[in-house]
C-alpha cells in the first residue's frame, strides 16, 4: 500500500540527476505515478519525487515554496493564494469520479439518492435497512445492521469533492458542515488516503466511504449509483465524467471550476478535475524549465493514456487553454 510515503521515479543516468519534488492529492496518484515513470524513463538524468500525502498537504507545501509542485483535487481558496509565499497556477490534468462505496455480503449495485447519501453522513440515516434506502432499491434485502461511515482524516481534494457535491444537494450538509477539504465530520471514523480508506471499507462489513473510481476497481469493491440531476441512477465512469465536464460552457481563466451535481442525462454528479499547483516563476528555474516540459509532454502523450486508469482525459478545448496557459509560465 502506498500512503503518505515517497515516490521517486529514475532514469538510469550517469552523473548527477535533476530532481523534481511534487507532494499532493492521492485521487490522481495512479495516473501521476505512470505518467512520472515515463517521463523519467524518457528523459535521462530527470527523477520526479511525488509525495501522495493528500491535497492538503499538497497545498501546504507548495504555498511554502518547499516543493517544485502541489497537487490538489479542490481549487486553492481566494484566501489560500493570497497567503501563499509563491503565486500559484492552477493547472488541470485529468478527470475523475468520486463513488460512494460500501461492503456489503451478497448486496450488489446499490442506489444512493443525493439526500440519502448526505443524510448518511450526516448521521440522520444509521442503519442499513432504512426506508429512504429500502425505497431506492426495491427487492434488496438489506442488513439490520448500523451503518459504519468512513471518511478522510487529512486535508482531502477528494473531501472537498465529496462535500462541494453534499453542499449542493442538501441544505442541512451546506448549512451545518459546508464544503472542504476538511470538514468536521458529524460521524464516522477516519482513514489517511484513498489508499486507506478503501482498504477500511474492504476490510469492514457494514461500512460504507467515497474515493476515487480507480481505487474501488482495484481493490474490487462494490459502489453504488447515484441519481444524476436528469433524475436518472448512474454509476461512476469515464463516460458519466466527460458529460459532466461538458457542461462546463465558459472556462474561467484560472481554471478553477466546480462541476459536480452537473446537467445531463447520463452525467455523474460526484465529478472534477484535478489539478497540479505550479509556483509562477518556479522556485527552481531549471527545475521550472522541466517541469514546464513535463506539462506539454502530458498534453500531448500522457492525456491518452488516462482512460486506461479510469480518468477522463481533458476535453480539447480545455487542454488548447491549458497548453497556452503553460507556454507563460516562467
Amino acid at each position: 500500500m502506498l500512503l503518505a510515503a515517497a515516490l521517486t521515479l529514475c532514469a538510469a543516468s550517469q552523473g548527477l540527476a535533476q530532481k523534481l519534488n511534487g507532494a499532493g492529492a492521492t485521487f490522481p496518484y495512479p495516473i501521476y505515478s505512470k505518467w512520472f515513470s515515463e517521463y523519467s524513463a524518457q528523459h535521462s538524468g530527470v527523477q520526479v519525487n511525488y509525495q501522495s500525502i493528500g491535497s492538503g498537504g499538497g497545498i501546504r507545501q507548495v504555498t511554502a515554496g518547499t516543493v517544485d509542485f502541489g497537487a490538489s483535487d479542490g481549487p486553492m481558496t481566494d484566501e489560500q493564494l493570497a497567503q501563499s509565499k509563491v503565486k500559484i497556477v492552477h493547472i488541470p490534468t485529468v478527470l475523475g469520479a468520486v463513488v460512494p462505496i460500501y461492503n456489503l455480503p451478497g448486496v450488489a449495485d446499490l442506489k444512493f439518492s443525493p439526500d440519502v447519501l448526505a443524510d448518511i453522513y450526516l448521521g440522520k440515516i444509521s442503519n442499513w435497512n432504512d426506508a429512504r434506502i429500502a425505497k431506492d432499491n426495491p427487492g434488496v434485502k438489506l442488513p439490520d445492521s448500523r451503518i459504519n461511515v468512513v471518511h478522510r482524516s487529512d486535508g482531502s481534494g477528494t473531501t472537498y469533492i465529496f462535500t462541494d457535491y453534499l453542499s449542493k444537494v442538501s441544505n442541512d450538509w451546506k448549512n451545518g458542515v459546508g464544503r472542504s477539504t476538511a470538514v468536521p465530520w458529524p460521524v464516522g471514523i477516519g482513514a489517511k488516503g484513498n489508499e486507506a480508506v478503501a482498504g477500511m471499507v474492504r476490510q469492514l462489513p457494514g461500512t460504507i466511504g467515497y474515493v476515487e473510481l480507480i481505487y474501488a476497481l482495484q481493490n474490487k469493491i462494490q459502489y453504488g449509483y447515484i441519481k444524476n440531476v436528469a433524475g436518472n441512477w448512474v454509476k461512476g465512469s469515464i463516460e458519466g465524467v466527460t458529460e459532466a465536464a461538458a457542461s462546463v460552457k465558459s472556462m474561467p481563466a484560472d481554471f478553477r471550476v466546480s462541476i459536480t451535481n452537473a446537467p445531463g442525462k447520463n452525467a455523474y454528479p460526484i465529478s472534477s478535475f484535478t489539478w497540479l499547483l505550479i509556483p509562477n516563476p518556479a522556485v527552481n528555474a531549471a527545475n521550472g524549465k522541466v517541469l514546464k516540459d513535463f506539462l506539454n509532454w502530458m498534453l500531448d502523450h500522457g492525456e491518452s493514456e488516462a482512460s486506461a486508469l479510469y480518468y477522463a482525459p481533458l476535453p480539447p478545448s480545455v487542454g488548447d487553454k491549458v497548453r497556452a496557459t503553460v507556454a507563460q509560465l516562467k
